[in-house]
């Protein structure tokens, strides 16, 4: 219990300070986050429209549109402008509550992953190492560039480097700590 508690905070805090680095000191999104000089009349216009929070794709077809409503609308829309919108009423300043969150979501995740490497009998080092390394790469593929080939995103690079070098770091802490702590 020692092994997984101890290893999942340690585990939980290495991922959560490459986190910080990549988004803050780094700055390795940028690309994702990028400035506009027409942000206060995009914004002002957004919400004139009373637009509700969400998520939007523009041009999207009304939900009940039919397969015959799609191919017209996909030929009408060829090589024309689109967008992913995010929405959001308010702004908050708080981060407290998210870097929290962001936290004990990487320690329950951390402890996941030390419950899985732990169904490995007798893991080496580099086992251990390949299997951070392994689940780091498939969430990758799974999310962030499964998505991005659909909807190109402009911080793909830095999603497979933070892929990369959280679950590196991972995987040298956990090959450490968990042979370390296995039974002979």
């Amino acid at each position: 219990m020692k092994k997984t508690i101890i290893g999942s905070i340690v585990g939980g805090i290495i991922i959560f300070l490459w986190q910080f680095l990549s988004h803050t000191v780094l700055n390795l999104h940028k690309g994702a986050e990028q400035y506009t000089p027409k942000q206060d009349s995009i914004l002002a216009y957004l919400q004139s429209k009373d637009l509700a929070p969400g998520h939007y794709l523009l041009p999207m077809l009304p939900e009940g549109s039919t397969m015959g409503d799609y191919a017209s609308f996909t030929e009408a829309n060829e090589g024309k402008p689109w967008a992913r919108l995010s929405y959001y009423a308010s702004r908050s300043g708080d981060m407290t509550t998210p870097m929290i969150r962001g936290l004990l979501t990487n320690i329950l995740m951390v402890a996941l992953v030390i419950w899985l490497l732990g169904r490995m009998s007798r893991a080496s080092w580099s086992d251990i190492l390949l299997g951070s390394l392994v689940i780091g790469l498939s969430g990758f593929m799974n999310f962030p560039y499964t998505s991005h080939i659909w909807y190109p995103a402009g911080n793909i690079r830095a999603d497979l480097i933070d892929a990369l070098v959280m679950w590196l770091g991972l995987g040298i802490w956990l090959g450490w700590w968990l042979r370390r702590h296995q039974a002979p």
